[in-house]
């Protein structure tokens, strides 16, 4: 079992930064790939960004490519999402996700969830 709790959210102006930080309890974290997913309003979760067990491979969604940046440790149980250049279409409830196998974009495969935190930016 792994539990999730996300924070860092809230509201910015367009070309502002934002850390997300994703802290799991467990002493099997530093076995699971880790992945920062995206809901909007009205919208599908969407894949935002991901990373392998050790952290040594990352993976990221084209809109974010650039201004986005995971990484996480391990020795901490934490996974952070760094967001620079935040844009309005930025905007939504950012979830972090566990997952032992699988494609690391695809929702279906991440076992746990954490409850989202919120980023609003303003144009």
């Amino acid at each position: 079992q792994v539990q999730l709790v996300e924070s860092g959210g809230g509201l910015v102006q367009a070309g502002a930064s934002l850390r997300l930080s994703c802290a799991a309890s467990g002493r099997t974290f530093s076995s699971y790939r880790m992945g920062w997913f995206r809901q909007a309003p009205g919208k599908e979760r969407e894949f935002v960004a991901a990373i392998s067990s050790t952290g040594a491979y990352t993976y990221y969604v084209d809109s974010v490519k650039g201004r986005f940046t995971i990484s996480r440790d391990n020795a901490e149980n934490t996974v952070y999402l760094q967001m620079n250049s935040l844009k309005p279409e930025d905007t939504a409830v950012y979830y972090c996700a566990a997952a032992r196998l699988g494609v690391f974009s695809e929702v279906t495969v991440y076992d746990y969830w954490g409850q989202g935190t919120q980023v609003t930016v303003s144009s």
